[in-house]
């Protein structure tokens, strides 16, 4: 059961939303509750949360062995299981440019490869995690400490968090590059 409910949540997650997935059948149908899957962290009954959930770190999924599903996967489990925001589609068509500026990016400087417009599509707005241990690394950590910089100002501060919230988009494409030290240059552009 509890692998048929996380397969289920994983195809959830990478497809356009989750709303009636988390139902406690015990709430009376009401949507998205903690009971309804021990996973889930938020509330989202009554729809999305002005704010995350304080120190909301769900345990990432097992890797499926795509490190771009994944990217697309853990950021909409945080958006959804933090701050019952809908989930964004994996941008495919994207991820060759993505691929491209987390190469150029690591032998430059983060966000160099977004800001000289050296591909397309490229999106509207770029998180970076510049030389991560792995690709799992950079899913599971640096995904994470981008969420938890959270809402607030400057924006130089939590521009990570608000990329990864922003109402005006609805694709993420993830990119990686493995330098020859083995070091993980990953981007997420988002449009």
């Amino acid at each position: 059961m509890r692998v048929a409910k996380t397969t289920l949540l994983l195809l959830c997650l990478l497809t356009a939303g989750c709303g009636d997935f988390f139902q406690d059948p015990g709430a009376g149908g009401g949507a998205a509750t903690t009971q309804g899957d021990p996973r889930f962290i938020a509330d989202c009954s009554n729809g999305p949360l002005s704010t995350p959930v304080a120190n909301c770190q769900p345990e990432p999924f097992e890797s499926t062995g795509d490190p771009y599903a994944d990217c697309v996967t853990r950021i909409n489990q945080l958006r959804w299981e933090c701050q019952c925001l809908p989930s964004l589609q994996r941008w495919n068509e994207a991820e060759g440019c993505a691929d491209q500026q987390a190469e150029y990016d690591s032998t430059r400087s983060a966000h160099a490869g977004f800001s000289e417009n050296i591909c397309s599509p490229r999106g509207w707005a770029q998180n970076e995690c510049p030389g991560w241990g792995s690709t799992e690394h950079v899913i599971t950590g640096c995904l994470q400490a981008m969420w938890d910089e959270g809402p607030g100002e400057p924006y130089s501060a939590h521009g990570h968090y608000i990329n990864m919230t922003n109402p005006s988009y609805t694709m993420v494409a993830c990119g990686f590059y493995e330098t020859a030290n083995g070091e993980f240059w990953s981007v997420q552009n988002f449009q």
